[in-house]
């Protein structure tokens, strides 16, 4: 399943940096580049969740392994961590 998440992940990521040229001057999104972000970001989480995976933050990707959580977050190259349910991204820990 990373495989696909990676994908769509990346996808998504990549059209908010293109989407990113329009800014304004100051580097502040207007309103309609803002609602087009938040539109891409909210279609990522929504695809993910539909998979039955749990969007905790944007890029950051937990999948239930019964016990805990393998965490994943964009660009990483596979699952490296894993967390309790009590403990969240900052209970990261690597796998090994």
């Amino acid at each position: 399943m990373l495989p696909e998440v990676r994908r769509l992940t990346e996808r998504a990521f990549e059209r908010v940096q293109a989407d990113s040229s329009s800014l304004s001057p100051e580097g502040v999104p207007g309103v309609e580049a803002q609602e087009r972000l938040s539109a891409i970001v909210k279609g990522w989480a929504e695809t993910l969740i539909a998979m039955g995976l749990e969007v905790k933050g944007l890029w950051l990707v937990d999948f239930d392994n019964g016990s805990g959580y393998y965490c994943w977050r964009y660009p990483e190259n596979g699952l490296q961590f894993y967390h309790s349910y009590e403990d969240g991204f900052g209970g990261r820990m690597r796998i090994q």
